[in-house]
């Protein structure tokens, strides 16, 4: 089933909805144009086109599946950041336990292309979502779901939905733990917690596996405030499990981890103490499937663990100069409709001219207008009109959302593949 939905991915025809692909293959299928494993800087592409590195993608794939397994670490990375199915299969592919992921939505996709464990990092209330949870789960007995609750009213609506559409198989859930006042979702205190615990026992429709939450939100974080935070919720469980809240599982979750500290959540997990079932330590690291070259740059945490890795940024988002007023100024055609720019704006890397290839030295992007990226250049900048500039782009979930078809491209600039997204 997997296989077969992401072959049918290749069969699409290519024409106007996909960004910078060559004119003239219009009428191809996406796995005919692959085939001919066109160069990206010769083969009929325009600008602007964003592509990933095959190289670099494969690089970081493996960096992480190699730094979970060290550390003992379950992986379950968070699939909004690409919402691309052949990466989730990647990463399947790679040792991860499953996929995490935001919104029903998000759900749907994965599940539509055959993924078997859901970590939904969310509390979910909405009704029709919960419908199409439970007819998932029921007619899928290997189908594995999880997902937050943070209040007892969101699990009072859980479980008046799920009573109300028939489910015989009761919802996972864990119970977020807040990164502290001022932080985003979870709840708050230990003892709401426990209450919030208490109802989901209460409720016929819910089982209580374990607990969860995002060190990232953690206010003023740092790694002593986040490391104390994740011995709260180390804590949370072993209270949890001595209350015998988990009794009768074969499994406890205890999960966090985005994509900036995940040597804390290594380092704390280590020092979980035996339960009374075995823990599934599971960590939800998103962003390094592509890293970026601003955001994740700074602050992965192989920066502080230099031993254990690194990832590389994969992006790469190709635009031409198109104007070039005066000896300070350039412009290119690529802006807020193709980059990202959330975060920090987007970085010139090299330049491209007449098929060589040399670093952007004096060029520094200022700006973006819808479709512009405004460049100011020094005395050292060599740029004419028509030169291709690549920038690389700083925040991987708001660089993904904005192509519906990536080129994945090898160093030379061959096309060998062609990654779809759903947002």
């Amino acid at each position: 089933m997997v296989l077969d939905a992401l072959a049918r991915l290749t069969e699409e025809r290519v024409d106007h909805r996909f960004k910078g692909l060559p004119p003239d293959a219009a009428g191809l299928t996406v796995g005919e144009l692959a085939a001919q494993r066109r160069n990206l800087f010769t083969g009929g592409f325009t600008t602007p086109v964003l592509a990933l590195s095959a190289e670099r993608l494969e690089h970081n794939l493996a960096a992480l599946e190699t730094y979970a397994a060290r550390h003992g670490l379950a992986f379950a990375p968070h699939g909004k950041t690409s919402m691309a199915p052949q990466l989730f299969q990647r990463q399947i592919e790679r040792g991860a336990w499953g996929i995490t992921l935001a919104v029903p939505h998000q759900a749907r996709v994965a599940r539509a292309y055959g993924i078997r464990r859901i970590f939904l990092a969310n509390e979910l209330v909405d009704a029709a979502a919960l419908r199409w949870v439970a007819a998932e789960q029921d007619a899928d007995p290997a189908f594995r779901f999880v997902c937050y609750v943070d209040s007892v009213r969101g699990v009072e609506l859980m479980d008046a939905a799920l009573t109300a559409s028939g489910a015989s198989r009761p919802v996972d859930v864990v119970v977020e733990l807040g990164a502290g006042e001022g932080a985003r979702t979870g709840v708050r205190t230990e003892a709401e917690c426990a209450a919030v615990a208490d109802a989901v026992a209460g409720a016929r429709t819910l089982r209580l596996v374990g607990v969860a939450g995002y060190e990232g939100e953690v206010p003023g974080a740092d790694p002593e405030r986040v490391r104390a935070w994740l011995r709260r919720l180390v804590a949370l469980a072993v209270e949890f499990d001595k209350a015998g809240r988990f009794a009768g599982l074969d499994e406890i979750t205890v999960s966090a981890g985005g994509s900036a500290w995940f040597d804390a959540v290594a380092d704390v997990f280590a020092e979980v103490p035996e339960l009374s079932a075995p823990v599934l330590k599971l960590l939800r690291s998103g962003a390094y499937v592509s890293h970026d070259d601003g955001h994740y740059e700074r602050l992965t945490p192989f920066n502080r663990v230099p031993r254990e890795g690194g990832l590389e940024p994969a992006f790469r988002l190709w635009t031409q100069v198109v104007s070039r007023p005066s000896a300070q100024q350039a412009f290119t055609n690529a802006g807020k409709r193709d980059a990202a720019y959330d975060l920090d704006l987007p970085v010139a890397r090299v330049v491209r001219r007449d098929g060589a290839e040399r670093p952007a030295t004096g060029i520094e992007v200022t700006g973006l207008s819808d479709q512009h990226a405004w460049l100011r250049t020094s005395e050292e900048a060599d740029l004419e009109v028509g030169d291709w500039v690549g920038l690389g782009l700083s925040h991987p979930c708001t660089s993904f959302d904005k192509w519906v078809l990536i080129p994945v491209a090898e160093a030379d600039g061959t096309v060998v593949d062609y990654v779809r997204t759903f947002f």
